[in-house]
């Protein structure tokens, strides 16, 4: 059976989630819980990470581990910590942060944050989860990029570059796992309404909530294959339009979102 087959269940061990304390991450921290899993939840926010707690439902349960995704040694504590009383059987590594960001504020400062949590997050959580799953020989791991990885957006100029470097980063580990029993599976979400997504000022899309895109992220990991990508309709268009020359690519994206410049 192919390790893009695989698929965890709450007794094979815990599930960890980084980013867990608003969002899409909250949400499928509340579905994961109420379909049996014990679920370690990480965000910066403690208070956040209790009221979470205190909201799961179901035969599972969230316990609250907080920590900053940009402390590497945090984040390799709470793994320790999990794993010292069961395995780790699932990784949802969805921490992220986004700042529409365009050429008249374009920011170097701003740009380093994001590239800090959105990349730099991923791969503080990556080596000790890594180093579990490996040494055990199974594992599913699960990284949240975007659709806008896909190409460049507008108002994404750095976001684009994260997301896109978040799915490289999953299609180049994944040609190591294959041969160690640890799947890996990137997800590739539309626009969902939260806080992040609140400060576009454009029209957005095929629009969902956070449960509806945690009910399909939690589903489609049951699912065999590499990536998960969401709303279908959205992908279809952005991939057919992603293989348009630059220019023209540039003119339709700037066309289909009435953008102007700023």
């Amino acid at each position: 059976m192919s390790v893009f087959s695989q698929v965890v269940r709450p007794s094979d061990g815990a599930a960890w989630i980084t980013g867990a304390s608003g969002g899409i991450g909250r949400a499928i921290a509340l579905r994961l819980a109420a379909d049996g899993w014990r679920v370690y939840a990480t965000a910066r926010s403690e208070k956040d990470l209790q009221d979470l707690a205190a909201e799961a439902t179901g035969p599972g349960e969230i316990v609250p581990m907080p920590g900053d995704v940009t402390n590497a040694q945090r984040l390799s504590e709470i793994v320790a910590g999990i794993t010292a009383d069961q395995p780790l059987a699932l990784a949802i590594l969805n921490a992220g942060v986004y700042t529409p960001m365009r050429v008249s504020n374009f920011s170097a400062a701003t740009a380093r944050k994001m590239i800090d949590v959105n990349l730099g997050g991923v791969a503080n959580a990556l080596e000790p989860v890594l180093a579990q799953m490996r040494a055990r020989g199974a594992g599913h791991i699960a990284v949240t990029s975007s659709v806008a990885g896909y190409r460049g957006l507008p108002d994404a100029a750095v976001y684009s570059a994260t997301k896109a470097g978040l799915i490289a980063m999953c299609e180049a580990l994944a040609m190591d796992l294959v041969d160690m029993g640890v799947r890996i599976t990137v997800v590739n979400p539309g626009f969902v309404n939260t806080e992040a997504t609140a400060v576009n000022d454009f029209e957005m899309p095929f629009l969902m909530q956070p449960e509806e895109a945690a009910r399909r992220i939690v589903e489609g990991l049951k699912r065999p294959g590499f990536e998960l990508a969401f709303p279908r309709r959205f992908v279809v268009i952005l991939r057919l339009i992603g293989l348009l020359p630059n220019r023209a690519y540039i003119w339709a994206v700037r066309k289909m979102l009435g953008w102007k410049a700023g």
